[in-house]
């Protein structure tokens, strides 16, 4: 009885944990969570810049430390072995090429000409994240790879919409008043947001389901606060924005993006901390 009982736990153990390790998942880990900053610090560069160019000149201060966050998250992104991949390595020194020069002329440009060109970089990070989603996880184990197509192809790009909508809305709030273009981009941004929540939602309440083991509890709950504070991000773009610029406070507005965002990096850390702990083995 007592050896079937051990043989059990030893299978249940099992399930959990693999026997042996997975160096390349852990590195994996370490690789995207960097890359999860560059994201957020270029996201907040371009927002708060815009903010500055349409009149929101608090904002000088803040952007020199997105910059500065953008240069630390480069430089830890190329300091893992994942960076030795020559095809990963290179798409992401010219990313970083690119960012520097964007960074010192970004307040020569026309604010729009400077957004898009931030927005445009972003594109590539994200498709650097691609990149690394269809070289490495083949490498992974299956939780391993199913939570980090997540990662990369949801919660990477949903940060993205939402610092958009954020970024511009900012500077639309700034501006104090509202075209029939600036109409047509929150409106835009707002359908890209909740189309991308709504797969999140779905995608995660798969994941859960099938690795019940893999993920701690509290995940739910933050699943559950981005749908919620999605609505609500939503509701101020595309209602309070463009009925009355003149009444939302700039700032204000930025800041309640960013709370958005920092609930979508909670659960991104969340699955990622699992992802490095699935890579541990007991050999």
């Amino acid at each position: 009885m007592k050896l079937f009982l051990i043989l059990g736990l030893l299978l249940f153990n099992l399930q959990a944990k693999s026997l042996f390790s997975n160096d390349a998942q852990k590195e994996s880990s370490i690789y995207i969570s960097n890359l999860k900053e560059l994201i957020l610090a270029t996201q907040t560069t371009r927002g708060l810049t815009n903010a500055y160019l349409n009149g929101n000149t608090a904002s000088l201060l803040l952007i020199y430390n997105s910059r500065s966050n953008i240069k630390k998250a480069i430089g830890k992104m190329e300091s893992t072995t994942l960076a030795t991949d020559i095809v990963i390595n290179t798409r992401a020194s010219d990313i970083s090429k690119a960012l520097i020069k964007l960074n010192s002329i970004a307040f020569k440009q026309d604010p729009k000409k400077t957004f898009s060109d931030y927005t445009e970089q972003i594109e590539q990070i994200l498709m650097l994240a691609q990149t690394i989603s269809q070289r490495n996880t083949k490498d992974l184990n299956p939780f391993g790879r199913e939570a980090s197509v997540i990662m990369m192809e949801n919660m990477l790009p949903l940060t993205e919409y939402v610092g958009q909508l954020r970024g511009f809305g900012a500077g639309v709030a700034a501006r104090g008043v509202v075209v029939r273009s600036d109409i047509e981009q929150i409106y835009l941004l707002v359908n890209e947001v909740t189309t991308l929540n709504s797969t999140l939602q779905e995608q995660m309440s798969g994941l859960i389901a099938k690795y019940p083991a893999k993920l701690p509890s509290s995940i739910k709950t933050e699943i559950s606060t981005i749908n919620k504070a999605v609505k609500k991000y939503q509701f101020l773009a595309s209602k309070t924005l463009l009925k009355t610029p003149t009444k939302v406070d700039s700032d204000l507005y930025f800041e309640q993006g960013t709370e958005l965002i920092e609930d979508i990096v909670k659960a991104y850390n969340t699955c990622n901390r699992a992802i490095l702990e699935d890579s541990k083995g007991w050999l």
